[in-house]
């Protein structure tokens, strides 16, 4: 019985830890080839004068092929959560984020009429994001009087940008068949593998912490680089040296690359950092931000003495950037 007891305690004790972490975001989006050939893109220029263009899901979504693409979204999202992965619906993250934009346009301070401040990279912060993008690419074809579905589906980690797997091919021919269902027949013997892949990705970050990128840089006013010299724990070492202890002793199993480094940069990719951590009196989900910060917080104490400002460049490369805020 106390056996049986102490098994009991310690499965509510993995359920507890498990569901403080952040599940997964998934997104289903149209594919940047499915927005360039159908002209769901916008143009801008860069800082360097250069013309670009990206994929414009508004655009998509109030085009006359709006409703392929809907049916699309709708019938992969059934297929999901059938299979125990819910999925954020990007229309209505679209439609929230442009009714935070009027929100944020008409707010204004009581006291002196002020506007709310928000520099061009808030503005891009306030954006859909999701940990796994759902990336579609799909075409109705004609043979005869039948119709049937060619798509390329991939599950890509927005963190790295990696895929994680991948399906594609082409439908049966239908007569009478809506495009959700040709897409359902197209794809349905596909999803379990497609899922077990998701799932053995999820298990892999809950096993071996989240991979993200960090880079570290100096303000070019500050009074110090990565070859300064300190003290730090009993030895005397440079600062890019201290850097790469401190990696090795807070990412999960010291897993990291050192890919390049200068007296003024160092970047680290294949970052594991953990899913958690002690913050306010107890164990916490953490993000790039969340984990960066703890170095930052370590280098405002002695002997170090040093300020530093942290800058999220999207969801998985965080920078931290020394000699002030």
């Amino acid at each position: 019985m106390r056996n049986l007891l102490l098994c009991f305690a310690l499965a509510a004790t993995i359920l507890s830890v498990s569901g403080q972490a952040k599940k997964p975001i998934l997104m289903v989006v149209p594919s940047d080839s499915y927005c360039d050939r159908n002209a769901f893109v916008q143009e801008f220029t860069d800082e360097a004068g250069n013309t670009r263009s990206i994929s414009d899901y508004n655009k998509a979504f109030k085009s006359a092929e709006s409703e392929e693409l809907r049916l699309v979204i709708s019938e992969l999202s059934k297929i999901m959560a059938e299979r125990g992965f819910p999925l954020k619906d990007l229309e209505q993250t679209m439609k929230s984020i442009a009714q935070s934009n009027v929100e944020l346009s008409m707010l204004q301070s009581s006291s002196s009429g002020s506007a709310i401040r928000e520099s061009p990279i808030d503005v891009l912060k306030r954006t859909a994001q999701a940990d796994i993008i759902m990336d579609i690419d799909f075409s109705v074809k004609i043979r005869g009087p039948q119709r049937f579905i060619t798509y390329n589906l991939r599950a890509v980690d927005a963190y790295t940008n990696k895929v994680i797997t991948a399906v594609a091919g082409d439908g049966k021919p239908s007569s009478s068949a809506s495009v959700g269902l040709l897409l359902e027949e197209a794809v349905l013997n596909y999803m379990d593998d497609y899922t077990s892949a998701l799932q053995n990705h999820f298990d892999d970050i809950f096993t071996n912490g989240r991979e993200v990128v960090v880079v570290l840089r100096v303000w070019d006013n500050a009074d110090v680089d990565f070859e300064t010299d300190f003290e730090y724990m009993g030895e005397t070492g440079m600062l890019g040296d201290i850097m790469d202890v401190w990696m090795d002793d807070n990412t999960v199993n010291s897993r990291f690359s050192r890919v390049s480094a200068t007296e003024n940069t160092i970047r680290y990719e294949q970052v594991r950092i953990p899913l958690f951590k002690m913050s306010f009196g107890r164990e916490r989900a953490i993000d790039a931000r969340g984990f960066i910060n703890g170095l930052s917080t370590m280098l405002k104490a002695e002997p170090f003495n040093i300020q530093s400002k942290i800058y999220e460049r999207g969801l998985g490369e965080v920078w931290l950037i020394l000699g002030e805020k």
